[in-house]
This record gives structure tokens, sequence and C-alpha cells, in this order.
């Protein structure tokens, strides 16, 4: 069962920064955020260690997907699970360094390597490498645990 919160506070009233507020977003809508977002930054295990890679992808019915290279490091981490899954967090933002204003969502949940031709495919036209070289596959992420929180004006 798929389950979305937006935090251990539930969606808690804005927090009051010095000129900014900090309010935590739904589930619902920190995942709309993220389908907006061109590029993120998947989070798993690597030799017992956490490794971030940036990648592109879609969200594709409440699931997001990637693309990955022949022999990459993910490609690689998937074949060794078996269809079992992996545990990966996902992360996007839009955040303007200057005004300190923006988004961030994060999405915990397994990934599984996308086996069927037809959805290969479909994800082929969908997303686009950002690297050359030859895409293997693709990544599905079912989010489990959806948290964002967005940063607005305002203040004391």
């Amino acid at each position: 069962m798929k389950t979305h919160s937006a935090g251990a506070t539930g969606g808690s009233p804005a927090l009051d920064l010095p000129g900014r507020q900090m309010e935590e977003l739904s589930a619902d809508e920190a995942l709309q955020l993220l389908g907006t977002a061109e590029l993120g930054r998947i989070v798993f295990t690597r030799h017992a260690l956490p490794a971030v890679r940036p990648v592109n992808h879609v969200l594709d019915r409440g699931d997001i997907i990637i693309r990955v290279q022949d022999g990459s490091t993910l490609a690689a981490l998937l074949t060794a699970q078996q269809g079992a899954g992996v545990v990966v967090a996902y992360e996007a933002d839009d955040i303007d360094p200057g005004e300190h204003l923006g988004w961030s969502v994060v999405a915990t949940g397994y990934a599984t390597a996308v086996t069927d031709p037809d959805e290969i495919e479909r994800y082929v036209h969908l997303l686009e490498p950002w690297a050359a070289g030859s895409t293997s596959g693709a990544i599905r992420i079912r989010p489990d645990l959806v948290t964002g929180f967005r940063l607005r004006e305002g203040g004391p």
C-alpha cells in the first residue's frame, strides 16, 4: 500500500524564518512540484555508504522514472538485487540561491528495473539522456514517503 506523508507534523503551519516562511507541503503538492523539475538526485547505498547521482526524471502515474546507462553503478545495483528492489531516496528542488525562495521535495521508496519492452520504449521518448553513452533501460521509484517544504517571502 502506497502511503504519503507531509512529515512528522502532518502539515504544520509555516515556520517563521528571518524574512522568509518555511511551510511543509502535503505529499500530493510535493509530488506535483517534483513533476515540474527537470533534474533531481537519486540517493542509494554503494559499498555500505550513501551515494548520490544527479539524473533527469519524469513523473509517471505517481512513480518517478529515470533512465540508466549501460555499466552504470545504478544499473549494476538493480541487476544485483534481481528484481527485489532497492531502497532509495529521490530529491528535487527549485530554490533561488539569491532570493532564498523555492521548494524542495524528497521521495523515499523502492527502486526496481523497468523490464517491460513497451514501457522502456515509451521512456526512451520521454527521457533524453544528459550524458553521452548507451542507455540500458529505466528505473521506477515507487514513493512510499513523500515530504517537502516551500520557502516563501514573509516573516515576523
